[in-house]
């Protein structure tokens, strides 16, 4: 395996040669996810993962990305987070649980075409195995399990609950296939699932994954996309925002001067709001969610640098050494907004800014996961200063898996 480190090689790897570097190898967890012919949309390759690929974010947009109708669904949940807050009473809380069904329950509605009430036995399990599935995948576990395969499967130990997880999961979305495909309606598909139906009946003869079993994984990769990276995301930017008060206040002054206490906030009001802006992609940068991307493979014989690289030569993006990159960022290692703004205080954008990765296999969520980090963040500030009890000292560590999260931390809600 080959470690591409920096903003200038990883560029090249994943934009300038993306055809050379587009497809994904097998790897042993990986092929006990997707079994068969069933790749989802993340572990596809070749013309199946490009139609895929085109499928989901077609569909998405049809069922209100990048649309009014969303940002309507993601005000709505944050009402709802709003109210879930406020009976804390002012005292101190975990905020991971609450995140977590205020975002997953956006990506429900894409999906599946319903909310969950945060109290839903179901819908608390499904969120609570998604989250054992990616720390467990990248533990030491999922580590052993990767390069010991034939050994640890015979083997007990923490490694077969994220096989048995991920199932569980699995037929809890193949439950609610199997729900749709009664009550569906061809004229108006209603969410993800049955426009999915629809076009699986279309291709009943093909071999581009529109088959059931694909359905199900398709709809848990866009889960595990559209889920953890977020809600994760959303807790970084408490930790810094506690760690840096005078920058909390300075974001809801800003907020305060364009859009006020009362009213709802808007994907309009971002250009009007730089600085919030800008902190929240310094949150993304030094927060490093995703610190390794996802595996990718030379699909010929090429060069990378000075480097030769092989046909099938397993390579890793180096995301952290991309966002922390010396030569593109003036104080990489210190919380500074500073980094997307000009000498005029407007929001400019960064090229080494990748928290989403690049290319052709670029996160199938960025266009969600933005829109949601503003209109919750700014949602959150609007209502709620946050801080920690006296004598607590955040930690900007974190635990590093597959994501990378802050070390389990309460916080004090005291509403504006």
């Amino acid at each position: 395996m080959v470690f591409v480190s920096g903003y200038k090689m990883v560029k090249e790897a994943i934009v300038t040669q993306a055809d050379n570097f587009v497809d994904r190898p097998h790897s042993a967890v990986s092929n006990r996810f997707y079994s068969g012919d069933s790749g989802g949309i993340f572990m596809s390759n070749g013309e199946t993962w490009r139609r895929q690929r085109r499928f989901a974010l077609s569909t998405l947009r049809s069922f209100g990305l990048g649309k009014n109708t969303l940002e309507q669904s993601i005000c709505e949940e944050i009402r709802h987070l709003q109210e879930e807050i406020e009976k804390e009473k002012g005292e101190p809380f975990n905020p991971a649980g609450l995140f977590n069904n205020a975002v997953s329950n956006i990506i429900c509605q894409l999906v599946m075409g319903k909310r969950f009430d945060y109290s839903d036995h179901n819908f608390q399990i499904i969120l609570k195995y998604l989250s054992e599935i990616i720390f467990l995948e990248g533990s030491v576990w999922g580590l052993l399990y990767e390069s010991f395969p034939g050994v640890m499967k015979h083997l007990p130990g923490p490694h077969n609950k994220m096989f048995s997880r991920f199932n569980t999961v699995l037929d809890f979305i193949s439950q609610e296939v199997k729900s749709h495909k009664k009550d569906l309606d061809h004229s108006d598909p209603r969410d993800y699932i049955d426009a999915f139906i629809i076009e699986m009946e279309k291709h009943k003869e093909s071999e581009l994954g529109f088959t059931e079993s694909n359905l199900a994984l398709c709809s848990l990769d866009l889960f595990l996309a559209g889920t953890e990276t977020t809600s994760t995301t959303l807790l970084w930017a408490l930790v810094f925002l506690i760690k840096n008060p005078e920058i909390q206040n300075e974001v809801q002054a800003e907020i305060d001067r364009v859009i006020g206490h009362n009213r709802q906030p808007s994907m309009a009001d971002r250009p009007n709001l730089p600085y919030s802006n800008a902190v929240i992609h310094e949150i993304q940068r030094m927060g490093n969610i995703i610190p390794l991307n996802g595996l990718r493979m030379a699909t010929k014989d090429t060069t990378l640098g000075d480097y030769i690289v092989p046909k099938g030569t397993s390579f890793m993006p180096n995301l952290t050494s991309v966002l922390f990159d010396k030569t593109e960022w003036e104080t990489p290692d210190t919380f500074n907004p500073g980094h997307f703004l000009d000498a005029e205080g407007k929001f400019v954008k960064r090229e080494a800014f990748l928290p989403f990765s690049a290319g052709k296999r670029v996160c199938l969520g960025e266009g969600l996961a933005k829109m949601e980090l503003f209109l919750f963040l700014i949602g959150l500030l609007q209502k709620f200063s946050f801080s920690v009890p006296d004598g607590v000292e955040l930690s900007t560590e974190g635990v590093t898996g597959i994501t990378r999260v802050p070390h389990p931390f309460k916080v004090y809600a005291k509403a504006r």
